[in-house]
């Protein structure tokens, strides 16, 4: 798949399927904005993928931040074909009775509140250029609890609503919404769940866990009229037919 002269918008691009992501989208000819907090990570991988990479540090849970990022983006490559809201966080994992209040609101902020403030930057740009792709990166844990798992579980239910909400009201200005459910994926978050001990995704072996570029090679595929049957809902990638049909193995 080409992605010439695309421009593609990823937050949490630093490191696990945003990095990825970044990469497998560089390498089908698209403009790429590596969003993150960290900005010698993005800027090592903008440098790596060469001069249609941009970095630009943001934090996610801040509104005009967000903001601000997509108009630098829009500044430097002329407009916004896909937004990628993959930011988020699992830590601290604790049980509700004992939850650090302050920890449970913060990863609300950035995995839900996140998720919507990008899609209101992204919006607005994507209406007026008479469309656009939004892709959320989801988990299973959007649609079943998971122990000690509540901040996770609750703001990914959230952010899935939000990109359902996005097809209710955009798809007719010819915006393709959909989420993506990848199963456990070998990055950093899956040591900080092993770390834990707590419930059974803390017990998987790392060889259990599939390879980041295979959910960054599904959201390319995603971007592709072939994923438009799925406009609206979440793709998951434990589906095989699914996986057959990204060309995954």
């Amino acid at each position: 798949m080409h992605m010439q002269g695309k421009t593609v918008l990823i937050t949490g691009a630093s490191r696990g399927i945003g990095a990825e992501a970044g990469r497998v989208f560089a390498a089908a000819g698209a403009n790429v904005a590596l969003v993150a907090r960290s900005r010698d990570q993005i800027g090592a991988l903008a440098a790596a993928l060469g001069d249609n990479a941009i970095a630009l540090a943001c934090d996610v849970s801040d509104f005009a931040q967000v903001e601000q990022t997509v108009a630098d983006c829009i500044d430097r490559f002329g407009g916004l074909d896909v937004l990628i809201g993959n930011a988020g966080v699992i830590d601290p994992i604790f049980h509700l009775s004992n939850a650090d209040t302050q920890a449970w609101s913060q990863a609300i902020d950035i995995n839900l509140k996140g998720i919507f403030y990008g899609m209101r930057a992204a919006l607005p740009i994507m209406r007026a250029a008479g469309g656009g792709t939004v892709l959320t990166v989801s988990s299973g844990a959007a649609s079943n609890p998971v122990e000690a798992w509540s901040h996770y579980c609750a703001s990914k239910a959230g952010a899935k609503m939000l990109t359902e909400c996005v097809h209710l009201e955009e798809a007719h200005h010819g915006i393709r919404a959909m989420g993506l459910s990848p199963g456990t994926v070998a990055t950093d978050m899956q040591r900080v769940i092993k770390a834990s001990g707590i419930n059974p995704v803390s017990q998987l072996d790392w060889d259990d866990h599939i390879p980041a570029d295979w959910p960054a090679r599904a959201l390319m595929w995603m971007c592709s009229t072939d994923a438009d049957e799925f406009l609206g809902t979440e793709i998951s990638l434990r589906n095989e037919d699914i996986r057959k049909r990204v060309g995954l193995t």
